[in-house]
């Protein structure tokens, strides 16, 4: 397997709901590339994408004083809340 070309990298960052009042924050490093695999009868020319976990952190907020799960709800339902 041989590199071709040049590395292209990109900075990525997510932001996760981790329970009622925490944040879970990933950074991440995708490095894409394209390599040449030699073989005796033909040559493969592939891409190849990879993530890198640089940096993950929890941010924690403040408890609330009340907390409802509205998921999934709509116009449609959302008289079942009251009942």
């Amino acid at each position: 397997m041989e590199v071709i070309g040049n590395l292209e990298t990109d900075l990525k960052s997510e932001f996760k709901a981790s329970g009622i009042n925490q944040t879970l924050h990933r950074i991440y490093l995708e490095i894409k590339c394209n390599v040449i695999i030699l073989t005796p009868f033909q040559t493969i020319e592939e891409p190849v994408i990879n993530q890198v976990l640089l940096a993950e952190g929890v941010i924690v907020g403040e408890v609330p004083n009340s907390y409802y799960n509205l998921e999934g709800i709509n116009k449609d339902n959302a008289l079942d809340i009251i009942e």
